[in-house]
């Protein structure tokens, strides 16, 4: 019951590391959930606080989905030379689709990359544009665009590759494996006013989906259109929305 309350009591009170105004997230801080409840530990990675014996502390990064993504700036390679990247220059103008990989010269991470790059017009012309960054610096990057796909590489690349070198920019978007220094595959879609409304983190051997990726934005620009729809499971430009109240949900299930 105890640890019902506590949860009960995180949902309904205001976060303190959100200012109701800005939405912006706190990166430097983590929330706190006391429980008082031993089985708990069994099923959650907890400490001991220091202030009880049988109470635990439990440690958890606050969600980026609903809030303003974290600003950088950046070196990145594009079209063979090396550019600035700042990630707020794009608000009010762009979507932007930001995907983190591992490492330059390795496996999957080259399946993804040209994937999207193939594939750029798509994005441009819904008016988005896709940042790829990795740990690798602009040196390396610049070596890999410039080495034949037929042998890794990655050729000429429709957008820009962003180097994150002091790993700031993967810790701010909480995909950073700290130990090993490389960040999961992480991919965030971010609106036009800098607001990250979709992300998905994958393990390291596990590739992303384009197709699934340019669905997912799809639907979120129809939704933000359209702020009295819902997309229903697998929505695709085209099929019908939902309304999200009894009656046209009715509507909805009745048509399909």
């Amino acid at each position: 019951m105890a640890a019902s309350s506590a949860s009960a009591a995180l949902i309904s009170s205001p976060n303190p590391f959100i200012s109701p105004k800005s939405h912006t997230l706190s990166f430097s801080a983590s929330s706190s959930l006391t429980f008082q409840s031993k089985s708990l530990r069994s099923s959650l990675s907890l400490r001991p606080s220091t202030a009880r014996r049988n109470t635990f502390v439990v440690k958890a990064a606050l969600p980026l989905v609903g809030n303003q993504a974290p600003d950088f700036e950046a070196e990145a390679v594009f079209d063979q030379e090396f550019i600035n990247v700042k990630l707020s220059d794009y608000i009010g103008k762009k979507y932007v689709i930001l995907f983190f990989y591992p490492l330059d010269f390795t496996f999957v991470c080259p399946t993804e990359i040209t994937a999207f790059s193939d594939r750029y017009a798509e994005f441009e012309k819904i008016n988005t544009e896709i940042l790829g960054v990795s740990v690798d610096s602009v040196f390396s990057h610049l070596a890999w665009v410039q080495t034949d796909r037929k042998s890794g590489g990655l050729g000429d690349l429709n957008y820009p590759l962003i180097s994150d070198v002091t790993k700031s920019i993967s810790k701010a978007f909480n995909v950073l494996i700290e130990d090993q220094g490389i960040a999961l595959r992480g991919l965030f879609i971010i609106d036009k006013e800098g607001v990250i409304q979709h992300s998905t983190i994958n393990n390291l051997a596990i590739g992303r989906s384009v197709d699934e990726t340019l669905r997912t934005l799809q639907a979120l620009q129809f939704v933000q259109e359209n702020p009295d729809e819902v997309c229903p499971a697998g929505w695709k430009p085209g099929e019908k929305s939902m309304k999200p109240d009894p009656k046209g949900s009715k509507e909805y299930f009745a048509a399909i």
